[in-house]
């Protein structure tokens, strides 16, 4: 599949993630133009972090949680977009339990693929088979 997509939502952002990016203000307003030296700025930073008490995290962790509301609610009205024709994504299940499910399965990717672009193998077996899906280049 080409690309990530551009309209999923940003991830969530960790309490030790929000608390870097105010450490880097803090550095940039006291050191201002000066380059940071990324491996001993996270050194720096993570020696810290664990010096820190609970009570000092809550700051951090309260901005967490409010980013993982937005994060969720984003989610919420996201909708995957169907890969192109001709592209398969890697595709794995392990045990289907009925054979409608497995025709199901079958009949989704049959919208987005053309018919020689998967091999299931084992087909003849089901309901239980293993599938194995390889992508090809765009052509």
């Amino acid at each position: 599949m080409p690309g990530k997509d551009p309209n999923k939502p940003k991830g969530k952002t960790s309490s030790y993630a929000f608390f870097v990016a105010t450490c880097r203000e803090e550095h940039k307003k006291k050191h201002p133009g000066t380059s940071v030296n990324f491996s001993e700025f996270s050194k720096k930073c993570s020696e810290r972090w664990r010096t820190m008490s609970a009570k000092e995290k809550v700051k951090f962790e309260d901005m967490a949680k409010g980013d993982k509301v937005r994060y969720d609610k984003d989610m919420k009205g996201y909708v995957t977009p169907m890969p192109p024709r001709g592209h398969l994504l890697h595709f794995s299940c392990s045990v289907l339990n009925t054979v409608e499910e497995s025709r199901l399965i079958t009949q989704a990717w049959a919208l987005v693929t053309s018919p020689s672009s998967w091999v299931c193998c084992g087909a003849s077996r089901l309901p239980k088979t293993s599938c194995h899906m390889k992508q090809r280049p765009p052509s």
